[in-house]
């Protein structure tokens, strides 16, 4: 009996992407899977009920009719309350759910009964790669990022010589080099601005400087030691940041366009710019801070909204991916799909393994109750 997998219509404020695509309903039918999808799930992302229907998806009226019988439930954000509700105990519900903000979401799943699965906490080892949510969306906000500065900025990006004179190249500054933060460097090169970029693990100089811009930081010993086991940035001390203030000062009043993508998970994002850096900008500088969702790396953005600080302009724009729903949705169902790999045996049974690294990382809560350490309590 094939497994049956369930996905939904997003019902977070401005979520426009969708857990599956026609591609991926066919590799999960592959699998071994039926697969049921809300009518309009797809809409924001341009994929309609007929495009499913053609790859061989079921279409359901509503939530509550896709997950009745729904042995998994996929969705990008957190389930509703009445998705909850129609969940059946021991259902597995995979999704970005922002884990450590969202106890009382936690709290309802185990309730119910439910196996949930954080997608966030998806681990950064080489045989989850192709499951890195976080990657594959922090890939195409950093791309989305330097578009919006551009657009804000409202002038040219490279520099362009003509008989009536020079344009000079844009300055952009990329402050926090993950996922994000390189393909940030990689987009702005390609559109010909004069590339700068800072973070606090000293790995990144190296990937940096590959990508043709320049590196900017306080290079001491606690740099040479400020990165984890998992890849991601250790929280600097109060001194290390003063000391990386007062470099990157200087350095932003010159600057264009300064894009941030500084987040520590679980963690409110770390201020990397302060009013008195807005400041001093030039009238028409732009700032596009990718962290406003969580508290921002910008004074004075403000998540949603364009604000405007002496001339210079505060891009605070949430969920970014988003705004490439179409890709950013064909990128996020791959990576479910390649997830769904270690949910179905060989006979095309639901057979999870819960002691494999993969699902011991990401399951936050099983058995009526939340079992993730980092969570507990």
């Amino acid at each position: 009996m094939a497994v049956k997998i369930a996905v939904t219509r997003e019902t977070h404020p401005g979520e426009t992407r969708v857990a599956a695509t026609p591609e991926s309903v066919k590799k999960l039918i592959a699998l071994g899977a039926d697969v049921s999808v809300e009518t309009g799930a797809g809409s924001g992302a341009s994929v309609n009920d007929a495009d499913y229907v053609a790859a061989g998806a079921t279409i359901a009226p509503n939530a509550a009719a896709a997950v009745a019988s729904a042995q998994i439930v996929f969705k990008v954000r957190e389930p509703g309350e009445a998705e909850i509700a129609a969940m059946a105990p021991g259902t597995l519900f995979a999704g970005l759910i922002n884990p450590y903000q969202s106890k009382p979401l936690l709290d309802a799943l185990a309730a119910r009964g439910v196996t949930t699965v954080a997608m966030e906490l998806i681990p950064r080892i080489t045989r989850a790669q192709s499951m890195d949510a976080l990657s594959s969306q922090a890939n195409l906000a950093g791309y989305r990022a330097v578009i919006e500065g551009a657009e804000a900025y409202g002038r040219a990006l490279p520099m362009m010589m003509t008989a009536a004179g020079t344009v000079a190249a844009a300055k952009i500054f990329i402050m926090g080099v993950g996922v994000a933060g390189l393909q940030a460097i990689a987009t702005a090169r390609r559109l010909g601005a004069v590339v700068t970029a800072t973070d606090v693990r000293p790995a990144t100089k190296e990937q940096v400087e590959s990508l043709g811009a320049k590196f900017l930081a306080v290079e001491d010993e606690e740099f040479r030691n400020a990165q984890t086991a998992g890849g991601y940035a250790k929280e600097m001390s109060a001194e290390y940041q003063a000391k990386q203030a007062a470099l990157t000062a200087e350095h932003i009043k010159k600057q264009d366009i300064v894009i941030t993508t500084a987040l520590i998970p679980g963690r409110a994002a770390p201020r990397l710019v302060t009013a008195e850096h807005v400041a001093s900008m030039r009238a028409g500088s732009v700032l596009v801070d990718l962290a406003v969702e969580q508290g921002g790396n910008v004074a004075g953005s403000k998540s949603g909204e364009v604000v405007e600080i002496g001339g210079v302009k505060i891009v605070g724009y949430p969920n970014l991916a988003g705004r490439i729903a179409a890709d950013a949705s064909a990128l996020y169902a791959r990576n479910l799909v390649n997830f769904t790999a270690l949910l179905i045996d060989k006979d095309k049974a639901l057979a999870p393994d819960f002691e494999d690294e993969i699902l011991k990382a990401a399951v936050v809560t099983r058995d009526g109750t939340i079992v993730h350490p980092a969570l507990k309590g």
